[in-house]
């Protein structure tokens, strides 16, 4: 089918033919991943959007998609208003506009794989007030029309050794299996796929950017387990590696397995767990215990090893964006360079470490305009070139075997003006004060989000994303729980307390539409804080990304003292940690971009 309009009219065709009014189209797989697999990007194909957050609905008569403030764009520029309405989460849901549009007495589908029982409730409840109701489908409607629909990817698992992961697989199933002990429960269900590579201590390649494989797995109370993943991804070293105690069932079984647990108590994490492992489980007259997957908060604290390993990473690709600052500087300030162009400049200077696995997402190349579009993505429809008078954002990261790395620079092409660097520094002393911030143990990552926003907010301005995301080890690069956001909607922000070992993104910004783009990113690590005479434990930040901060979009007269010391220290464990790794050239541009203000 060659255009999107032929695609919804397909998709139309066949809801009619199942005698559906209507269906819900999620950007998630079977593992509520927020990063899928080709085969599971069926938001991108029926609509053209490629953003990595959105929800369509489709009606006869109607058509909407549901994204959120850091697409508000993009989804313009992607989608067409022709066959689609645009609709702003959290202002309004699919579940309310469900209520206020689906017809009266109709039936809505869902595929009960692709949402979670939260979800499903509400959008019932919803639709029960319209007088419709929501209804599963065995097969979902989007496949049956998706004519060359890629197949799941069939990449082999890889073990991540024990000396990176800090603890055996062996060990980490010991601490589940105590979990359930604890719980009363016989099994628990891991459906997300980092809790899957992280609690089994391999990776895989059947999500781009993200190293993990298609599985689902059962661990059970005396510390054995059930891997269900497909048998060509297992080889003889794999086998050796998860041992006697982990039995290896095609991914396809999982559904039966479910079916088999009778009698047990099954622990399910509701916010993880798709309905439709809720629906086999209660047909098969199991009890549910519904918890929080018990490897989230072990894989959001990082052991000695991961910090150790994430460390070294982010020195590694500190040097590799140091030296595509210096190329931007030395290079794309000439001419000739575009967006396109320089992300593959960057990503090449990555590659030459000799060590690079993947990025760990679509590189965000935004020159001029398109870096006030918070999550661009380049493409030859898009791309601009690196003009004299621009800012120029790029947001990027590396996946190695020791760690992931996310990092963001903003930098002027040519003079920038004093508005640019009005707003930059504002952005800077946002990004400051949260890297400066002490709080005590139990301090959420809400509570500190004001910290970095509080500038732009003196002057009427502010950036609609959250302020940080947790970051895993040699996995996701957006990992929950821990976050620094506003409450929004009525939704938490970031609501869980923060922790020793936990590593997340610190990256305020600005977007003027239409103009530019402000965001600078370094990734935290939370750690102890001794602080004399305290009467309670502290917590605070060390700053883990290293490449310098563009010195010359700073409007010192907005600096205070504090925050130039601190920028000047930083600075000086740029020049200290990246210059033994890069070039004789490049060190003397280092030494320029990061000498005190």
């Amino acid at each position: 089918m060659s255009t999107y309009a032929d695609r919804l009219a397909a998709l139309r065709d066949e809801l009619a033919r199942r005698r559906l009014d209507g269906f819900v189209v999620p950007l998630t797989d079977e593992h509520m991943s927020e990063y899928v697999g080709a085969y599971a990007q069926r938001l991108a194909w029926l609509t053209g959007f490629e953003g990595s957050a959105g929800t369509a609905v489709v009606l006869p008569e109607a058509a909407a998609i549901f994204t959120d403030g850091r697409y508000t764009l993009q989804v313009r520029e992607q989608v067409s208003a022709d066959q689609w309405s645009y609709q702003s989460v959290p202002e309004t849901s699919v579940s309310a506009w469900l209520k206020a549009h689906a017809p009266k007495g109709g039936r809505i589908g869902y595929d009960p794989w692709l949402h979670t029982k939260g979800w499903v409730d509400a959008a019932s409840k919803a639709l029960a007030a319209r007088g419709a109701e929501l209804v599963a489908v065995e097969t979902n409607p989007i496949d049956a029309v998706w004519a060359d629909q890629p197949l799941p990817s069939n990449a082999r698992l890889v073990v991540q050794p024990d000396d990176l992961a800090g603890q055996s697989a062996a060990a980490k199933r010991a601490d589940v299996a105590e979990w359930l002990d604890a719980q009363g429960a016989d099994a628990v269900v891991l459906s997300a796929l980092d809790s899957i590579a992280w609690a089994f201590n391999v990776r895989g390649a059947d999500v781009s950017r993200t190293p993990v494989a298609l599985a689902y797995a059962l661990v059970n109370a005396d510390a054995t387990a059930d891997l269900f993943v497909d048998p060509e991804k297992v080889d003889e070293t794999i086998s050796a590696h998860l041992g006697n105690s982990v039995r290896v069932q095609p991914r396809s079984a999982f559904a039966g397995a479910l079916d088999s647990l009778k009698g047990k108590t099954v622990s399910v994490d509701p916010d993880r767990a798709v309905a439709a492992i809720f629906n086999r489980l209660n047909a098969a007259g199991a009890t549910l215990s519904e918890a929080r997957d018990p490897t989230v908060l072990p894989k959001a604290i990082k052991n000695q090893a991961e910090i150790a390993g994430t460390t070294a990473a982010h020195i590694r690709d500190g040097a590799a964006v140091t030296r595509f600052l210096h190329w931007i500087d030395t290079v794309a300030a000439q001419g000739g360079q575009d967006e396109l162009t320089a992300a593959a400049q960057l990503e090449a200077f990555r590659a030459e470490t000799g060590v690079l696995k993947d990025l760990s997402f679509d590189t965000i190349s935004g020159a001029g305009p398109n870096g006030a579009v918070v999550h661009y993505r380049v493409s030859e429809k898009t791309v601009l070139p690196i003009e004299p008078g621009s800012l120029y954002l790029v947001d990027s990261g590396g996946q190695y075997a020791d760690g992931t790395t996310d990092i963001t620079r903003t930098v002027p092409i040519g003079e920038p003006t004093a508005e640019m660097k009005d707003r930059f520094t504002r952005v800077l002393k946002g990004h400051i004060a949260l890297a400066r911030a002490i709080f005590p143990q139990g301090t959420r990552g809400g509570q500190l989000d004001t910290l970095a926003r509080q500038y732009l907010w003196e002057v009427g301005l502010d950036y609609a994303h959250g302020t940080g995301h947790g970051v895993g080890a040699y996995l996701s690069v957006h990992e929950g729980p821990q976050r620094i956001a506003q409450p929004s909607g009525g939704q938490a922000g970031g609501d869980e307390p923060l922790r020793a070992g936990m590593i997340l993104s610190n990256e305020p910004g600005y977007y003027k539409t239409g103009a530019y783009g402000i965001r600078i990113e370094n990734l935290v690590l939370v750690e102890d804080r001794a602080v004399e005479g305290a009467e309670k434990k502290l917590l605070g930040f060390h700053t883990i990304t290293l490449a310098p901060i563009d010195r010359r979009l700073v409007d010192l007269s907005l600096m205070s003292l504090a925050e130039r010391e601190w920028l000047n220290a930083y600075h000086a464990r740029v020049r200290r940690e990246i210059s033994p790794l890069i070039p004789a050239d490049v060190q003397g541009w280092l030494e320029q971009a990061t000498a005190p203000l």
